[in-house]
């Protein structure tokens, strides 16, 4: 794959040459604070400016370890006099400051780029557009219970940046957004990755799905033949662009349509994984703590991930078998009156909603809606049709959502907060059903983050 590499220098300053470099971070959330503090003891001159206000928890740590900062602006002096800048992922490449800092040739990279650089440790990294979350924990969780010295990181928990300063783990499980990927340049990952790409962030990407998948196929970029790549041999679009891609990597494909070779794929309701290096791995898919379709999916990643780390079988029987799923994601919440509510507020776009209408066998309330994206609400149809029988729409313009489904469904019901969609789901579901919060759309109209989003709804279901 050809990577245009800015101008980033092949090898990082010595400790004697860091002193006299100027690193600036652009956004001091977890990311840019984290990547703070690994620059500045690696000796760094370090600088942050965020466009917004600082939490508090973090300016208290950025005051501790003596490093400058400036909230509610970007002050050009004390920034385009950088040596190199780490860019924060939620900040575009549009936003003017960082168009100033590339008219003027300083490389932009991102924190996973630069905390890369400090650490010897092997480098499981997971992208895709949908489940790449439960995968990572998945993973890590498997890794863990096997005893590995292993770190959680990207966008979840704490920066890689700040546990590559502070921590010594051997393995980090890091899950990797397109927008991370899109800033990471010489970095590798010694095993990648991509479950799956659908549209999603195509506002990001100059609408154009090629721009994306790009993107996401740059969790391969800098592999050697000693490393490895797993992926999904269902999803047309990585089929379409590997069929052109020249991929140095090892290929562990999988599948749940047909059998592959050196992978996983799907047998009589069983997961089988053969590897060249290792044990057959055999699962029946009953006995998995993630259910759906999706979830064998991203099961045989992590099972494949798994056996390549020579992980003994009944050690991952065991883990698959007992793993909790994370907050927000497909997460019973309660069942009332014989009503199961189920908080999967972290589906941001469409194809998550899909995945778990899919994964559900009983008639639904869906409660959807918040910031769109320019969303095609298309290849819902089927199952809204099948399964839906009354859509909430929780966000202050619900016209596509209306658009798409109000020829479809019997009743659509439009709510300003959690607790009134809540209140109504429950009165128009009946016994048997289930009320899912699957939103398709970003939360910050109505919220401030999708986890804020998920927890005012797992709220007013407890105050039913």
């Amino acid at each position: 794959m050809t990577i245009n590499h800015q101008n980033i220098p092949h090898s990082t300053p010595s400790p004697s040459e860091r002193a006299g470099v100027r690193l600036v971070i652009l956004g001091a959330g977890e990311s840019g604070v984290g990547a703070a503090i690994l620059a500045k003891q690696q000796g760094f001159d370090v600088f942050v400016s965020d466009f917004g206000a600082i939490k508090e928890k973090y300016q208290q740590e950025l005051k501790s370890f003596n490093i400058a900062f400036e909230e509610k602006q970007h002050s050009e002096d004390l920034i385009l006099n950088a040596s190199e800048v780490i860019k924060s992922p939620g900040i575009a490449d549009k936003v003017s400051i960082v168009k100033k800092i590339k008219e003027k040739g300083i490389p932009v990279i991102s924190e996973i780029e630069f905390a890369g650089r400090y650490t010897q440790a092997k480098l499981i990294c997971i992208t895709g557009s949908n489940g790449k979350s439960t995968t990572t924990m998945l993973t890590y969780h498997i890794l863990k219970q096997a005893g590995f010295n292993v770190g959680l990181a990207g966008n979840i928990g704490n920066s890689f940046a700040r546990q590559v300063a502070q921590e010594n783990f051997d393995h980090y499980v890091i899950e990797l957004s397109s927008f991370m990927l899109d800033d990471m340049y010489r970095f590798k990952a010694d095993v990648a990755v991509l479950l799956n790409i659908t549209p999603d962030h195509l506002d990001r990407y100059g609408y154009e799905m090629s721009n994306y998948v790009k993107s996401k196929f740059r969790v391969v970029q800098n592999q050697t033949a000693a490393d490895h790549f797993i992926y999904c041999d269902d999803d047309p679009e990585i089929k379409a662009f590997m069929a052109t891609a020249d991929i140095k990597s090892q290929k562990h494909p999988f599948s749940i349509e047909h059998e592959v070779e050196n992978g996983a794929f799907l047998k009589s309701d069983k997961i089988m994984i053969n590897l060249s290096n290792s044990d057959q791995f055999d699962m029946t898919i009953n006995d998995l703590a993630l259910q759906g379709k999706h979830n064998v999916y991203n099961s045989m990643a992590s099972g494949i991930v798994s056996k390549m780390l020579e992980i003994r079988n009944e050690s991952v029987r065991e883990s698959m078998g007992n793993y909790k799923n994370i907050a927000h994601r497909l997460e019973f919440v309660a069942n009332i009156s014989g009503i199961t509510f189920i908080n999967d507020s972290k589906a941001t776009n469409v194809n998550s909603v899909w995945y778990a209408l899919e994964s559900i066998n009983t008639d639904v309330v869906l409660i959807m809606g918040g910031v769109d994206k320019g969303n095609d609400y298309s290849m819902l149809l089927d199952l809204v049709k099948q399964k839906v029988k009354a859509i909430i729409c929780l966000g202050k313009d619900n016209k596509a959502i209306h658009d798409a489904f109000e020829d479809h469904v019997e009743v659509m019901v439009n709510t300003f907060s959690a607790r009134e969609a809540v209140e109504i789901a429950y009165h128009l579901a009946k016994k048997g059903s289930t009320v899912l919060l699957s939103p398709a759309c970003a939360s910050f109209d109505l919220f401030s983050s999708y986890e804020d989003r998920g927890n005012q709804f797992k709220a007013a279901v407890k105050e039913l």
